[in-house]
Formats: C-alpha cells, sequence, structure tokens
C-alpha cells in the first residue's frame, strides 16, 4: 500500500507540472533565441556599478517549456530552460521589469528587502557579478540571492555566464524533484517534512552546480580552462533558508543574542587551499599545494609540474586546467530556519571579508538607518579599509547583497495601526 500510495502520488504531481509546462509552452513558444549569437554586449566590460538584475516572476516550469513540444533529451530541457530565463530577462529589461546597476528589491507581498551594490577595483574589470530574483519559480514566498568572483583572463565572462545559469537549472531541477518525489503520509511529520524539503534542495543544488560547470567546459564561447568564478546563493523559502556554496564568497547571518546583542552567524565556509580536508583531497589528486615567497599564507593550487594557475581556492565552477587535479565544483548545502531573532543575511565577495569582519559588517548593516543604503554602506566602509588595511595592494572587486527577513520598526507599527483602523471601520458599519 505504500509504495501504491507514492506511486500514484508521482504521477499526480507529474501530470499537473506537465500541464503547467505545456501552458507555458504556449505562451513563450518562439520567443527563444541562441545564447551564444547574441552576446557582444554581455561581454563588454562593467561600468563602475555591476549589474543589479531583478527577474520576473513568470517562470514557473520553464525548464520543459519547448522541450516538452520537441520531445528533446533531459540535457536540452536544461538549455531551454535557461534560454528561456535569458530570453525574460530581456523582455523584462525592455518593459524596465529589471533594474540594472544597483539597487534595491522590495516584495509586495512578503517582509522581505533586498539591497545590493557592487564597486569594481583596480584591477581593471569589474568580474564580480550579483542577482536578485522576487517570487522566484512563480512562489509567492520564495527569493534567489546570488553574488559571483570570477578570476583569470576571462572571470567577468563566467561570472556573469554563471549568474545567468545557475538560477534557470536550479529551478529546473527543483521542479524536476518534486515531480518525482513524494513523502509518505505516515512519515509528514514536521520533521521529516523539513528534512525532505531540505533533501530536495540540496540535491537540486548538487545537480545544479555541476551542470553549469560541465556546460562552461563545453562552452564554444567562453574559456574557463584557467578561468572561474565563485558561486554563493541564497535561497530564502517562506521561513526556510537554504545555502549553497563553492568557492571563498561567504554568507553571515545577524541574529539577536540571548542577552539581546545583534550578533554574527557565519552561513559558509571559504573555501580555500589550506583547509585540511581540501588540502588532502588535492593532494590525492596529485595537485600542488604552497605559498609563493611574497605571499605567505596565502595557499595556492598548482598543477603537478607546472607553475598554474596559482588558484587560491580549492572549489570552483571552472578552472578546468585543475579539475582533475583536486578542485571541484561540488557545493555545500546547508538550511536553517528563521526565527524572529534573524534580522537580516549578508551575501558578499570577498572584497569586503578581506578587510571587514563578520562582527564589523553586522554592525554596519544594522546602523545604517536607511535600508536601501545598508549594502552601499558596506561597500563604502570596505573601500575605505582597503585604503589603510591594504596600503600598496590594488583594490579588489567588492559587492555585496543584504537580505532583510522583517520590516523595520516603524513599519511594523504602521501595519498595526492599519490593522487597528481597518478592525474600527467595520464596527463603525
Amino acid at each position: 500500500m505504500r509504495l501504491v500510495h507514492i506511486q500514484e502520488s508521482v504521477g499526480f504531481h507529474q501530470a499537473i507540472r506537465e500541464s503547467r509546462f505545456r501552458r507555458l509552452a504556449a505562451v513563450y513558444s518562439g520567443r527563444f533565441s541562441d545564447s551564444n549569437s547574441s552576446k557582444n554586449k554581455e561581454e563588454e566590460e562593467e561600468e563602475e556599478e555591476a549589474e543589479m538584475v531583478l527577474l520576473p516572476s513568470l517562470f514557473d516550469g520553464l525548464a520543459r517549456s519547448v522541450s516538452m513540444k520537441k520531445g528533446k533529451n533531459q540535457n536540452n530541457e536544461m538549455d531551454g530552460g535557461r534560454e528561456a530565463a535569458e530570453s525574460m530577462a530581456k523582455d523584462a529589461k525592455k518593459n524596465e521589469m529589471m533594474l540594472c546597476s544597483s539597487g534595491t528589491v522590495n516584495s509586495n507581498k512578503s517582509n522581505d528587502f533586498a539591497s545590493i551594490c557592487s564597486k569594481r577595483g583596480q584591477k581593471g574589470t569589474n568580474q564580480d557579478s550579483a542577482i536578485v530574483w522576487e517570487k522566484f519559480g512563480c512562489q509567492e514566498d520564495m527569493i534567489f540571492c546570488g553574488i559571483f568572483d570570477g578570476h583569470g583572463p576571462w572571470g567577468h565572462i563566467v561570472a556573469k555566464r554563471v549568474k545567468k545559469s545557475v538560477p534557470a537549472s536550479l529551478l529546473c531541477n527543483w521542479q524536476k524533484a518534486l515531480s518525482l518525489t513524494s513523502l509518505p503520509r505516515q512519515l509528514d511529520t514536521e520533521f521529516n517534512s523539513t528534512f525532505h524539503h531540505f533533501d530536495i534542495w540540496k540535491q537540486s543544488y548538487l545537480k545544479t552546480y555541476a551542470d553549469v560547470d560541465l556546460e562552461l567546459k563545453h562552452h564554444p564561447g567562453i574559456d574557463a580552462f584557467r578561468s572561474g568564478t565563485t558561486a554563493s546563493t541564497i535561497i530564502k523559502q517562506g521561513e526556510h533558508l537554504v545555502i549553497a556554496n563553492v568557492g571563498d564568497s561567504r554568507a553571515v547571518l545577524a541574529t539577536t543574542s540571548d542577552d539581546g546583542k545583534l550578533v554574527p552567524l557565519q552561513l559558509t565556509v571559504d573555501f580555500k587551499p589550506n583547509i585540511p580536508e581540501e588540502a588532502e583531497r588535492i593532494l590525492q589528486c596529485n595537485g600542488r599545494v604552497f605559498c609563493l615567497r611574497d605571499e605567505p599564507g596565502v595557499y595556492r593550487v598548482w598543477t603537478p609540474n607546472g607553475d598554474t594557475p596559482g588558484l587560491a581556492l580549492s572549489r570552483a565552477i571552472g578552472d578546468h586546467c585543475v579539475k582533475e587535479f583536486g578542485l571541484i565544483s561540488v557545493p555545500d548545502v546547508t538550511q536553517r530556519n528563521i526565527t524572529n531573532n534573524d534580522q537580516f543575511v549578508i551575501l558578499a565577495t570577498d572584497g569586503v571579508w578581506d578587510v571587514i569582519s563578520n562582527e564589523e559588517a553586522v554592525e554596519i548593516v544594522s546602523s545604517t538607518e536607511d535600508r536601501e543604503k545598508s549594502s552601499k554602506k558596506l561597500v563604502q566602509c570596505a573601500m575605505r579599509a582597503w585604503k589603510y588595511k591594504k596600503r600598496g595592494i590594488a583594490m579588489d572587486d567588492i559587492s555585496a547583497i543584504c537580505l532583510f527577513f522583517h520590516p523595520k520598526l516603524s513599519q511594523q507599527v504602521n501595519l498595526v495601526k492599519a490593522s487597528a483602523l481597518a478592525k474600527m471601520a467595520k464596527l463603525g458599519n
């Protein structure tokens, strides 16, 4: 009976989703373009302000929207989903639904508020890229945030490509996982439901990062052999937070401690070659890990017999010249249930964390009166810190996203007043 229940549930959910996919296929049919044929502007050097993208919310089931009609295989389904996302992003830009450069996102139907800012460093092109997507997957309570720090000659191109590919691929894998899984009723407790929810996201993330890394390896227009990117992303779905990380960009949560103080909680690991477990894996794959004489304490990954690439990361998307020597693109995926004590999360590149501590970052953001300026204030503080903490060293690109979970106290008071007035008006009638 248990097996029958699972099979029936799977078939039911799959039928619903396939119906959605067919409807969307009709809407978007004929609007997809070759992602490699129109990249002239996408590959131009970014200006001082990096791109901030707020994609539209009509993405439910687009992973199969084209391929369901044409009977393509699974890989082509994934490509179709990403092409659809790019097409929809272009359409959103035409209709002024996309925010370019630094800006804010304020969801009308939730308390989420996101602020984003990026500044070019002193090394040339800004290789950082970021995205905030509300109503992710056409879900009112879901938001996606991602930050990507490129490196190498094509680092800025790789970061921008991964920024586009990860959300589309993730949504595709998530939708597919939902259609193929069901929780038996007798196991549907709160604990099992939470674990089940996280497991779906984890498996979706693992496949997504692998898919995107493989796509880069075979991409005809992007050289990811000696170029790559970090990829730190967050999914907030209701009160659930799922974090996936590759590289040394970092996510830090600001939460209220028992004594009423706002304290930082680091949600990600900075994946660098000096971590014992990471170094062991690299050495077992015949890679080398050591510091240069003029950079004591900065451990890098090297090929067995060459002087390349000298990568200061143990995990990255791209950098295929050292993938067989221990570098991996497998993300560390974790979760957290958001409580009333959790206030906001900061997602930032190492341009921030190299000069600003977790405690300082939380203090800077929490003390900024205008939330719209929170990420900008953090970036500006990091820029000043580079001048006196890293004298003689070219400033890195600096990017940050601040995602707030609750409305400000003044907003809460206004909401209470509005609710009270509405009740009084009802009583008066």
